[in-house]
């Protein structure tokens, strides 16, 4: 942990780091790569979704020796329909039956009855209409709008336009992502995935504005100095901020991956899938596209403007220049500001053929006694 501390400080002070922004490119074909996959993953196999959405009946009985394959043979040749059966701790099971007409619910819960040896009156049953779900997808893409818009706006507000745009194309890639997993898996998408896909969003935006804050502070009065370009300072920006995005993603993940793995793996739990891998899925994409796909795009854009031209152009004129005389320009740190009175040609601080380090005398040093001590 120690040597974790010790790495996020040497990336903070800009004393080692790495060219994120440089390699854009590569992360952008990786984006592109997935994302692709993601869609013709939506294409071909399309999302499976559940009774929220579009309607049937759920049915839930009380202890029975059947077993769960068996179940829902039963339940398909009883709906004429495809059924996902649950096994209960109780020993009950919990059919539910997609696309079924709510009408033959009577019917097809007294078949259930004969089928299962059980009594039909401790049949529960809990019907959804197709008009109710389509009211809840409607709802959930209507709130999943006010929030992007809301997000745009903020951003724009407090970063710029820019930013917000960048942030907004990071969301639509998680959002891509985690949706194009969930169609490749097969799980069912009910109410729990769209709270888990709103949840993802803002864990995802929380690192993406983490960064962003850094880069605006770096990049005040940029243009005054020729040392740095707005690329470079974004890459510092990310390296400054890049263990605190990776220790949250992590804490996150831990708890979610027990819910995914041992949760809806282990025990059986198929009631957390739905919210537990769309949580985990959207966790690793957001961490990723807030470093990887944000703060380089919002570099893309800035890059295109004409004052961050010009000042590209003199940060390369001047570092070939200084090439041509032999000397090293450093920067400043990471959070160190840039000082405008300060001479753009100053010498070196290590200079001669030895690479002596040259100090100021210091005045009154010693106020004329060899010992230079102070009585």
């Amino acid at each position: 942990m120690s040597k974790l501390g010790t790495l996020g400080a040497r990336l903070h002070r800009g004393e080692i780091g790495y060219d994120f922004v440089g390699k854009r490119k590569i992360w952008y074909g990786v984006s592109i790569l997935i994302t692709i996959t993601a869609i013709l993953g939506l294409t071909v196999r399309g999302l499976n979704m559940g009774i929220e959405f579009q309607g049937g009946a759920v049915f839930t009985t009380e202890k029975t020796s059947v077993s769960v394959s068996q179940a829902e043979e039963y339940a398909e040749e009883a709906s004429g329909h495809d059924a996902i059966v649950q096994k209960l701790g109780n020993g009950g099971l919990r059919i539910q039956i997609a696309g079924t007409d709510t009408g033959r619910s009577d019917q097809i819960k007294e078949e259930l009855a004969g089928d299962l040896k059980v009594d039909a009156e401790k049949i529960n049953a809990e019907l959804v209409g197709p008009s109710w779900g389509d009211q809840i997808a409607n709802k959930a893409w209507q709130g999943l709008a006010i929030f992007m818009v809301l997000v745009v706006i903020y951003l724009a507000i407090a970063f710029e336009w820019r930013m917000a745009l960048a942030a907004l194309v990071a969301l639509i890639h998680d959002i891509t992502i985690t949706v194009g997993i969930y169609a490749l898996v097969g799980f069912e998408v009910t109410p729990g995935t769209v709270i888990g896909l709103l949840t993802i969003l803002g864990y995802s935006l929380y690192d993406t504005v983490v960064v962003f804050d850094s880069l605006k502070e770096q990049a005040k009065d940029l243009t005054k100095q020729t040392r740095w370009t707005y690329s470079e300072v974004a890459d510092r920006s990310i390296n400054g901020t890049l263990v605190r995005s990776i220790n949250t993603t992590v804490v996150a993940l831990l708890p979610v991956a027990g819910l995914l793995f041992i949760g809806g793996g282990v025990l059986g739990a198929g009631m957390l899938n739905d919210i537990s891998l769309s949580l985990f899925v959207g966790l690793a994409a957001g961490a990723y596209s807030s470093i990887f796909i944000a703060t380089p795009l919002v570099a893309d854009l800035k890059e295109r403007e004409p004052q961050m031209k010009a000042l590209k152009k003199r940060v390369l004129a001047k570092r070939a220049a200084a090439a041509a005389k032999g000397d090293s320009l450093e920067g400043p740190a990471v959070d160190e500001p840039y000082d405008d009175d300060e001479p753009q040609d100053a010498t070196p601080a290590v200079v001669g053929p030895r690479g002596t380090r040259t100090q100021p005398s210091s005045r009154g040093r010693g106020r004329g006694r060899p010992s230079g001590k102070r009585r």
